[in-house]
C-alpha cells in the first residue's frame, strides 16, 4: 500500500490536495481549460491516485461544485443571528462584499453551468441542488419574517442573486452594491 493510500481522507490527503488544486484552477481559469495532467502535477499525486479518488474529470468537477455548495451552506448556517430580515440582508451584504473583493472571478456555479449546458448532466444536477437549497433559504427566511408571498419572492431573490454574481464581474462594485441592496429592500418590503 502506498503512503497516499494510507493517508485516506485525512486533511492533506491526496484527495484533498486534488480537490483544493482543482478548486483554485477551475475558479481562476475555468473548468474545461484546465486539464487533468496539470491538476495531478500541481497536486503532487500519482495519476493512479487521482483516478482512484475521481474516476473521471466530471467526477472531480461535481465534487468541486458540491464542495463549494457545502462551504456556502456552512457560511449561511453561521449567519443565523438576528431577525429573518436581518439574516437575508446579511447574506446579500456578504455576497456584495465577496463580489467586490480583488480575487472575485464570478460565481463558481454560474461559471461551471456555462461550461455544462446539458441540464441532465450530473454536474448541472449538483448545481441545480445548490440553487434549490439557496432558494429554500430565501423562502424560509421570508416566511419566518411573515412575508405574504415567500414562494414568489424567493424566486425574485434567486434572480437578484444571479444578477449580483454577474454584475460584480462586469460592472462597478459600488453601483452594483447599491442596486442590489435597493432591490432587496423593495423585494422584501
Amino acid at each position: 500500500m502506498s503512503a497516499e493510500t494510507l493517508k485516506g481522507s485525512r486533511p492533506g490527503s491526496a484527495r484533498t490536495r486534488v480537490l483544493e488544486t482543482a478548486t483554485r484552477l477551475f475558479y481562476a481559469e475555468g473548468v474545461h481549460s484546465v486539464g487533468i495532467d496539470r491538476i495531478i502535477a500541481e497536486a503532487g499525486v500519482a495519476k493512479a491516485t487521482f483516478y482512484h479518488h475521481f474516476p473521471s474529470k466530471d467526477d472531480l468537477v461535481r465534487a468541486y461544485v458540491e464542495e463549494q455548495s457545502s462551504l456556502q451552506r456552512t457560511l449561511v448556517a453561521g449567519m443565523r443571528a438576528g431577525s429573518p430580515r436581518e439574516q437575508l440582508q446579511g447574506i446579500f451584504a456578504f455576497m456584495c462584499d465577496f463580489g467586490a473583493g480583488p480575487g472575485y472571478r464570478g460565481c463558481p456555479f454560474v461559471n461551471t453551468a456555462a461550461e455544462y449546458p446539458d441540464p441532465a448532466h450530473p454536474v448541472r444536477q449538483a448545481i441545480a441542488d445548490h440553487r434549490r437549497w439557496n432558494r429554500e433559504v430565501y423562502r424560509d427566511l421570508l416566511a419566518a419574517d411573515g412575508h405574504p408571498d415567500a414562494e414568489r419572492t424567493a424566486d425574485i431573490l434567486l434572480l437578484l442573486r444571479d444578477g449580483l454574481v454577474v454584475g460584480f464581474d462586469l460592472d462597478d462594485p459600488a453601483t452594483v452594491r447599491a442596486a442590489v441592496m435597493e432591490a432587496l429592500t423593495r423585494a422584501i418590503g
